[in-house]
């Protein structure tokens, strides 16, 4: 038996497929018992763990690790596991221990790390483990050889996930992951491509996966066509890092897409969307394009060159004008708080968002917080020594380290509090008076409130101390409808 664990990561309204753990339980569907244990639905993971292993106790329990609040639910129940079954190796997966490697391992409670793409990685540790435990050559493993020393074999391979067997969706209750969003009634999730072939150096995703690959548009529309009969999905999330490259493959996409007529989600960069044609930009809108996440990430180009974006400021302008005309709302993110000069990115990112917001009012607008993670080449703005990350998963756990990785309040030395405050405020305005469309929840008279009471502020660039907008916003969400009523 082999136990998966999908430690919380969200909330009930939020909860999808995990992709993750189904991935690497279609490559042992038929071959190995397993049962998976999703902390998004059960209230009570740990003690479900228990149950198990009292029915048939597992020979390895691998655990999907995002950064921040999944990772926060999986020291305790990691932890907690390993005291009452100290037998059983425990895997990490995902992108926390990716990223993290060393952190991971300087857990008790954590024996391997399966780095970057871990279908292969899994099913080698498996049979090692039946074999004798000879690790050393499991591409893309991290383990604590008998010493405790940290060994970390070469990186495995990126294949496309065509390559693999489809998600095993009837090894869980549909109706708990098939949810209402604002594309519709019924939104599953899925993720056609792994990885992205830029070299973004703010970008978790880079260290990780340092290519692409994407799985033919034959098998994704075969996949969501089986979503739509089997469960009565009528709307998607496409959770690709970058889900078009090509303008041939997304042309042939969008004409397999069409017939389902299936509204969507998904990410893609300025640039590559901008050289597509007339043409194939209706194709997409005919085959359910809805809204597409764009990292504008900066409105300065001095910026964008730091950043490695390959990308100019215009760029993002002329595609905010030019996709409005196809009836694709663009959701732009920026990344704001340069180490080197972060008063002066903030003021020119203002600025830009004021531009978009002028050609494309329906823009939704993303404003973060720089925060860096490790990268191969060097972090944005020149970090290295200016910030030292945490050498354990306790400490990543901790409040402090949560709200970096949250972004919610990252406290680094180069981020001015009354800075920070800035991009705050600013944030709250834009996304009061331009309240979401993505949130269903949000009633008219809840709208009409906030567009009202920023109006003035957005006009006039007056942000500071917006005090009546956290105060309305705090008694919108008090009175919007609960989950279940959805």
């Amino acid at each position: 038996m082999i136990l998966f664990l999908h430690p919380k990561a969200t909330s009930p309204r939020s909860r999808r497929f995990p992709l993750s753990i189904l991935a690497l339980a279609a490559v042992l569907e038929g071959k190995e018992e397993y049962e998976i244990v999703d902390g998004n639905v059960d209230p009570c993971p740990g003690e479900t763990l228990d149950g198990l292993m009292k029915k048939d106790p597992a020979k390895l329990l691998a655990v999907s690790v995002m950064p921040g609040p999944q990772m926060v639910a999986a020291v305790p129940l990691c932890r907690s596991f390993k005291e009452k079954y100290p037998g059983v190796p425990v895997v990490w997966g995902g992108y926390f221990p990716s990223l993290y490697p060393d952190a991971a391992l300087n857990a008790p409670y954590v024996d391997f790390v399966a780095r970057a793409q871990g279908e292969e990685t899994l099913v080698e540790l498996i049979e090692a483990l039946r074999g004798g435990g000879d690790f050393s050559k499991i591409r893309g493993l991290s383990y604590k050889d008998p010493s405790g020393r940290h060994i970390h074999n070469p990186e495995r391979p990126l294949r496309s996930p065509g390559d693999f067997p489809w998600p095993p969706y009837h090894r869980l209750d549909p109706s708990k992951y098939i949810l209402p969003t604002f594309l519709g009634s019924r939104t599953a999730a899925h993720q056609a491509s792994i990885g992205c072939p830029f070299r973004c150096n703010f970008c978790g995703v880079v260290p990780v996966f340092s290519h692409e690959k994407m799985e033919p548009p034959e098998r994704t529309a075969a996949v969501l066509r089986h979503l739509k009969a089997a469960y009565g999905v009528n709307a998607v999330q496409f959770y690709d890092n970058n889900f078009f490259l090509r303008e041939d493959h997304a042309r042939e996409l969008a004409g397999r897409l069409a017939a389902l007529e299936l509204r969507w989600w998904c990410e893609a960069r300025v640039d590559t969307v901008l050289g597509y044609s007339d043409e194939t930009l209706r194709a997409l809108k005919r085959a359910g394009s809805t809204m597409i996440f764009f990292g504008a990430e900066s409105g300065s180009d001095w910026v964008l060159r730091q950043m490695n974006k390959q990308l100019k400021a215009e760029q993002t302008l002329a595609l905010a004008e030019r996709i409005r005309h196809f009836g694709i709302i663009p959701e732009f993110s920026f990344v704001v708080g340069n180490p080197q000069d972060p008063e002066r990115d903030t003021r020119e990112c203002v600025r830009f968002i004021r531009k978009i917001k002028k050609i494309n009012p329906a823009a939704e607008i993303i404003v973060q917080h720089y925060v860096p993670t490790p990268q191969r080449d060097g972090m944005y703005g020149g970090v290295e020594g200016r910030i030292e990350f945490p050498t354990t998963a306790e400490e990543w756990a901790t409040e402090r380290w949560y709200n970096f990785t949250v972004r919610k309040d990252p406290q680094v030395p180069w981020l001015p509090r009354g800075i920070k405050r800035r991009i705050d405020d600013f944030e709250l305005v834009v996304s009061s008076r331009w309240p979401t469309v993505q949130d269903i929840r949000l009633p008219r008279w809840g709208r009409t409130l906030l567009r009202s009471l920023s109006s003035w502020r957005y006009h006039l660039g007056v942000y500071r101390f917006p005090l009546e907008l956290d105060w309305a916003h705090k008694f919108v969400e008090l009175r919007k409808p609960k989950v279940e009523s959805l």
